[in-house]
């Protein structure tokens, strides 16, 4: 993903806030309202002292100071809805900004999100989003407003005194070039921080996901280690990063004190003026609007890197490259016979680094072919070349004499049922969980497809049976029992054809026995591909692709395989030794 300046930031934060037009021009109204009724108050204080200096309490110094009360109570009012409608309007941005997120996720290539930790990308959807709002708020709120309070009061400083006026704008630079510096280098350091707590956010996420594995390696001492280590570099740039940016508001309060000493130095000179004490009040106070900004944006400036740099990621993602769509076909179930065939397929997850070279091999329809060989042999990445999950570097893969690549993704992956070695459950009911990939099915037909995944026995034995509810993913199963749900999941489906990658790996053998004789039901007249980590399994397979190193070594029934004596006899010599 390459990174985006500060501006191409900003120029997309704006162009995202301009797609809710009517938030923001109430939002852009209300700092209007706001600006004018405070810049109009100081006019009536000073006209209010002046009438009690020379009239005393005259029925003229009544109007004003009616006046007066109805504009602060009239700003009081615009100061509390202003909030409000910013609020309205960041909230409303960023809840579009992550579902834009997740929905582009969806369309990104399984090779993006195989790049990045699970822990990474939650804390850009998450953590990152939020600093994304506190920091648009704060804009709204104080960096806005503040602009314009500044243009405003030097126009009406320079109404009362020119003088005056020019002394505070000369000294105001100073404070610019001050929160410039300190900005620029806590920019960096917010940068660093977000990065940062990334990695922190990743590594919190193993360690709660991975709790068994981690202590069954006594890992803990290692991984706690690592997340010292994370920690420490989180805290340090944030320290960093916090008192850079702490350091604005001090420095700027020096500048606007030094302003208010020369201003009063040169009132003392210009004693016996025209320069009334209420305009004087009046002028004052508008020194003050025009300085107190200076202070509210430097805040601003160090909350706005770190905005920055959240958006920085976020928007790194919604600009990926998504998955182009090549196929314009839509399949159906009736046009699908089975026949698979590769052409001269080769393949690598790095282009220099070629997995699969020139393979070519022709699968009939209804063929059941199991895939064997050493890990890393390229057996799931045949699988995934096949559901179109990666794109082939060159050749081709027919689906009954038609390229693959002819028909939409999701037409093509609704024709194949996968089951995995990984299981996946969502947070529902057991019943959402079969009916995952046909939400419409009825009790009853979800209630035969975990029957003949051999599923039903226990889950009768729930709290509430098909209606239990399932936490964290099913953690209150066995493993066994959530590998027989996702395998329901494709009795339910019945797609046209079936991949099974060590579906069955995690079932106790008198469980699989039974699995195995539904699926032997279901395969009956469908081409399957079977990845098998137990080589009994698949003896009675029509055909076996033997994968070493990403080339198919040998193919053929298991009787012919054998006579052969090749890899594949060598393979189940070795099975047998070590069931002995």
């Amino acid at each position: 993903m390459r990174r985006q300046t500060a501006n191409q930031t900003l120029k997309r934060l704006a162009i995202d806030l301009a797609s809710h037009p009517f938030l923001l021009f109430l939002a852009f109204l209300g700092t209007i309202a706001q600006v004018g009724l405070s810049i109009y108050l100081p006019i009536l204080i000073g006209q209010v002292i002046d009438q009690v200096l020379v009239a005393g309490s005259s029925p003229v110094f009544w109007q004003i100071f009616i006046q007066m009360i109805l504009v602060v109570i009239g700003n009081t009012l615009v100061q509390w809805a202003n909030p409000l409608l910013y609020n309205r309007l960041i909230f409303s941005y960023t809840k579009d900004l992550r579902e834009r997120i997740i929905h582009k996720l969806h369309r990104l290539p399984i090779a993006f999100v195989d790049r990045q930790g699970s822990g990474e990308m939650v804390s850009r959807v998450t953590t990152d989003i939020e600093q994304l709002a506190a920091g648009l708020t704060m804009i709204f709120n104080q960096f806005f407003i503040g602009v314009l309070m500044i243009l405003v009061s030097i126009l009406a400083m320079l109404q009362i005194h020119l003088l005056m006026t020019l002394l505070v704008l000369l000294l105001t630079p100073l404070s610019m070039v001050i929160s410039r510096f300190i900005a620029k280098r806590s920019y960096h350091l917010f940068q660093k921080q977000t990065e940062t707590r990334g990695i922190q956010t990743q590594l919190i996420e193993e360690s709660l996901s991975q709790q068994t594995i981690i202590q069954s390696f006594n890992a803990q001492t290692e991984f706690i280690q690592r997340l010292h280590e994370a920690n420490a570099n989180y805290a340090g740039y944030s320290q960093s990063a916090i008192f850079y940016s702490s350091t604005v508001n001090p420095s700027t309060r020096f500048v606007n004190a030094l302003i208010y000493a020369l201003l009063a130095g040169v009132y003392r000179i210009m004693m016996g003026s025209t320069l009334t004490i209420g305009r004087l009040v009046t002028f004052l106070n508008y020194v003050q609007q025009y300085t107190k900004p200076f202070n509210d944006i430097s805040s601003v400036l160090a909350e706005l890197q770190s905005a920055l740099a959240c958006a920085e990621r976020v928007y790194a993602v919604l600009e990926s490259p998504e998955v182009a769509e090549t196929g314009k076909e839509v399949l159906t179930s009736d046009q699908v016979k089975g026949a698979i065939s590769f052409k001269h397929v080769s393949f690598g997850y790095h282009p220099e680094r070629i997995l699969i070279k020139d393979l070519s091999i022709d699968i009939p329809a209804g063929s059941k072919v199991a895939i064997v060989g050493p890990t890393g042999a390229g057996k799931s990445t045949l699988i995934n070349l096949l559901m179109r999950f990666y794109p082939i570097n060159s050749g081709d893969i027919l689906l009954d004499g038609q390229s693959i690549y002819d028909y939409t993704r999701a037409s093509l992956r609704q024709q194949f049922g996968m089951v995995l070695q990984e299981t996946w459950l969502k947070q529902g009911t057991i019943h959402d969980n079969i009916a995952f990939g046909n939400p419409d099915a009825s009790r009853e037909q979800v209630i035969a497809a975990a029957k003949a995944a051999n599923a039903d026995f226990f889950i009768q034995q729930l709290p509430q049976g098909y209606d239990t509810k399932l936490e964290n993913a099913g953690e209150s199963l066995s493993v066994g029992q959530a590998q027989l749900l996702t395998i329901a999941r494709v009795f339910l489906a019945i797609p046209k054809i079936l991949i099974l990658d060590e579906a069955t790996s995690s079932i106790d053998t008198r469980t699989e026995v039974l699995v195995q004789d539904a699926f032997a039901k279901l395969m009956k007249g469908r081409t399957s591909f079977i990845i098998a980590h137990r080589l009994s399994t698949i003896q009675d397979a029509d055909l076996i692709l033997v994968l070493v190193d990403g080339d198919i070594v040998e193919h053929g029934n298991h009787h012919d395989l054998m006579a052969r004596k090749g890899k594949y006899y060598q393979m189940q010599k070795a099975a047998a030794f070590r069931s002995e």
